[in-house]
């Protein structure tokens, strides 16, 4: 049984994780979040200790350890911003990190990770559940099994609404969350470079605080790409069923089927993770420049190639 703590037990993905550690049969000993709407500890971990404030909980797990005790992960669920400060800790007192994506928001801190990762004998594993999917399995095959001249055209769609509470939140702030793009968007990206290669052109034609869309063109595929958290892209029969996110991948014409554990695969992640077959920092760092670029490159306003639904907005 291995022992964890978890910073950023407050938040909407945070309730995944505790899941995961439970059906991997293992312990949640502390958790941390400014925020104190817990209770879902209750459900997996109730003699969990709990801190509202950094500083505690560090000195926690610091006086843990010199009590001869060992934390084997913490597991990162804060905001974008602090994942490199909680990851460096977590290294540091030589516990092993569990991050949620992005891991970070600038490619020099995934160097700045591994030269700790090196210093301390520790290790940072990070939830790209995309690329356990059944679904993107088979078409990383179908892609392989291809001529390597072959290159796919692919529109991704990606609309999910949020209130007005979001752009209010530090997931509005640019600096915080890293935009749309990073926020909602890291682990499309990863699941794009997974399948198709390496990134060769990056485009960007519309960028603000509840939508971007651009251009990707990978080895072996050409991307249209849109993400937004605005409702009114989102199909009017979707509205009327009630469904307020519209997930729509395109390979030349066929839908890639993401009806079934598109997202929330934790649990299998966990296990790969606690087997030592976790992705590292190494495999982050495609998607990481990527989305980095997409916040600060300058817009294409004019492009060749360009999602459907940008029209609606040029």
């Amino acid at each position: 049984m291995k022992k964890f703590a978890i910073i950023g037990v407050g938040g909407y993905i945070a309730r995944r994780h505790l899941q995961a550690i439970k059906e991997t049969k293992n312990k949640l000993i502390a958790s941390m979040d400014i925020n104190d709407s817990v209770g879902i500890l209750d459900k997996y971990f109730p003699e969990a200790d709990f801190f509202t404030n950094f500083e505690d909980f560090s000195n926690y797990v610091k006086d843990f350890i010199k009590n001869g005790q060992k934390i084997d992960y913490i597991v990162i669920c804060s905001p974008n911003y602090l994942h490199f400060s909680h990851i460096k800790f977590a290294l540091e007192n030589n516990i092993d990190v569990i991050c949620e994506k992005p891991l970070v928001l600038i490619p020099n801190q995934l160097n700045r990770l591994q030269y700790y990762e090196k210093t301390y004998g520790t290790k940072v594993n990070s939830i790209l559940q995309l690329r356990l999917h059944p679904s993107i399995l088979a078409l990383q095959e179908k892609v392989r099994s291809t001529s390597v001249n072959k290159i796919f055209d692919v529109k991704l769609t990606y609309l999910t609404s949020r209130g007005k509470w979001y752009l209010k939140s530090w997931k509005g702030v640019d600096k915080k969350s890293g935009g749309v793009a990073t926020n909602i968007g890291v682990h499309f990206y990863d699941m794009l470079h997974f399948i198709f290669g390496k990134v060769k052109k990056n485009e960007v034609h519309f960028r603000d605080q509840m939508t971007s869309c651009g251009y990707l063109e990978y080895d072996r595929a050409r991307v249209r790409w849109f993400l937004s958290i605005d409702a009114s892209f989102i199909p009017k029969k979707d509205i009327e069923n009630e469904n307020l996110t519209f997930r729509k991948i395109d390979i030349e014409g066929e839908e890639l089927e993401s009806s079934c554990g598109f997202v929330d695969m934790h649990t299998l992640s966990y296990m790969r993770i606690l087997d030592g077959q976790g992705y590292d920092i190494k495999n982050n760092r495609a998607a990481i420049e990527t989305v980095f670029k997409i916040r600060n490159l300058p817009l294409v306003t004019n492009p060749q190639y360009s999602h459907p639904l940008f029209e609606q907005i040029r």
